[in-house]
């Protein structure tokens, strides 16, 4: 038996890997049928963004975010997520025709300033989520944070916090290997990089910008990047060493985001903080160790005071070739590979290794492909196909033991179509992706998009759907507006001494 097997049978009974949850938060922007962002509000027959279970938007108003609950299948949990998608498609249909964008990189957008950002109501907590999101964009620009990816939250029963951070540690060694299968964004719309700096090529007649041999741009220098964030030094070699890192960075006042000010000089909200940091969600990462928060409860304090819970895997593209953005066999890989990391060795991180990891990361994101590439482990160079197979290899018993479980060998063979892609990248989501623009699209992102946006809503739209469905739906849409209100005719404090309570520092445990 492999060290591994030896692990998982240790620590892990086959029925107890039965035990693991997974669901799924899907970003991704509305878009007006022609194309170009829509800029009208969140529409109302979806419920309310501040309440809703199952629909919220993220940073922006145009800017859908649809959530499943922890579910112990795959299919369950995908089934879910295609059933939310089916309300809003429906709803988008009877609303104007709006279209659910089907890319991770944006569709054409406006000014940056033009961007709307997200509007929950006038309470305090749903004010508060507002200045979060102008002081993102007073901080990083509009236009990156309507940038849309996949998080898949994972847990597994009995893992305690040092395992989690484990975990967390091997993840982010290897996330190399989820880029260059599943990255899904090597080009983008030119109106992305207006104004800024970037070595981005264009593609024959110019509407669009891309790198040959790109995996997602998304987590490359272009996407989720921040030069603040970087002088962040975050250990994740335990609870107690990562939040004392996210402590500091959200209490130490950093001058730049201190000259913005908490308010302009009309007494309007720039921001809700002037710390590195305004809130812990602030913190960009592949993956983020995670705890279910009490009401008014700061995450932080709940991961001091509760532990970890699950994780959250924040690196994942939407799959424009599928109506949800995400496949069952995907969504196996994912668990395989979360286990993988979970149970093989996890030394602990240094600072040179966090730096190793970030070129790796941004390497894979722009020349994934390219033929040769070479990565570097532990300061040795190694080409990236080789260490791949390598971590795939390993977790061949790990798919074994879940197929076990589930009684089938959907895992297997999910495992077999990611060592098949490694061997051949004209076959990743982001070789598709350029050759279905070259093919039918004379090279044009933007009309790409949209017609894959398009055959997702016509894909969905034709799945059977129930009155009983519908009428469940728009009952939680009632309640979620009827829930808001009732958190607004509760507030008794002003916004001012709300918040300066919630950012209080004794409010991080």
């Amino acid at each position: 038996m492999s060290t591994l097997q030896e692990r998982l049978a240790a620590a892990y009974p086959v029925d107890a890997l039965a035990g693991i949850r997974r669901g799924i938060e899907k970003e991704g922007l509305r878009v007006l049928p022609k194309g170009g962002l829509a800029l009208t509000p969140h529409p109302l027959a979806l419920g309310s963004a501040l309440t809703h279970p199952l629909i919220t938007t993220d940073y922006s108003e145009s800017q859908l975010e649809l959530i499943t609950g922890a579910h112990k299948g795959v299919l369950a949990c995908l089934n879910e997520l295609t059933e939310v998608h089916q309300f809003v498609q429906r709803t988008l249909k009877d609303s104007g025709g709006e279209l659910l964008w089907a890319s991770s990189m944006p569709c054409g957008l406006p000014t940056d300033e033009t961007i709307p950002i997200g509007r929950y109501g006038s309470s305090n907590v749903g004010r508060a989520k507002s200045v979060y999101r102008m002081g993102l964009g007073y901080r990083y620009g509009r236009r990156m944070q309507t940038i849309s990816g996949i998080h898949y939250n994972w847990s597994l029963p009995g893992v305690t916090s040092e395992q989690y951070f484990s975990l967390i540690r091997n993840f982010r060694r290897h996330a190399f290997v989820l880029l260059y299968l599943f990255g899904a964004s090597p080009a983008l719309c030119s109106c992305f990089v207006e104004g800024r700096q970037h070595g981005l090529q264009s593609m024959e007649g110019g509407e669009a910008l891309y790198l040959p041999h790109a995996t997602s741009l998304r987590m490359g220098r272009l996407g989720y990047q921040s030069d603040a964030q970087a002088t962040l030094a975050v250990s994740y070699n335990g609870l107690t060493g990562y939040a004392n890192s996210l402590h500091e960075a959200l209490t130490k006042p950093y001058p730049a985001y201190e000259a913005v000010g908490v308010r302009n000089p009309g007494g309007d909200y720039n921001q809700l903080g002037t710390s590195l940091l305004q809130i812990e969600n602030e913190f960009y990462g592949t993956i983020r160790p995670k705890r279910t928060v009490r009401t008014g409860e700061r995450p932080l304090h709940a991961l001091r005071e509760r532990g970890v819970e699950y994780v959250e895997v924040r690196l994942m593209d939407l799959d424009p070739f599928v109506p949800v953005g995400i496949t069952a066999p995907t969504m196996r890989l994912l668990d395989v590979f979360l286990l993988h990391c979970l149970l093989s060795d996890s030394p602990p991180d240094t600072p040179a290794e966090i730096a190793e990891l970030k070129h790796n990361q941004h390497l894979t994101a722009e020349r994934g492909r390219e033929p040769g590439l070479h990565l570097t482990r532990n300061g040795q160079s190694v080409l990236l196909t080789e260490w791949g197979a390598e971590v795939l290899a390993e977790c061949a018993p790990l798919a074994a033991a879940l197929d076990a479980t589930h009684g089938t060998d959907d895992y297997s063979a999910a495992l077999r179509d990611a060592q098949a892609l490694l061997a051949a990248p004209e076959r990743t989501p982001s070789a598709r992706v350029l050759d279905r623009m070259a093919r039918e699209h004379h090279h044009n992102f933007e009309v790409f998009a949209r017609q894959q946006s398009m055959a997702a809503r016509d894909a969905l739209l034709g799945l059977p759907w129930m009155a009983e469905q519908q009428a469940r739906y728009l009952a939680m849409a009632d309640e979620s507006i009827a829930a808001q209100k009732a958190i607004e005719a509760a507030d008794t404090l002003p916004f001012e001494e709300w918040r300066e309570q919630y950012m209080a520092v004794k409010e991080l445990g």
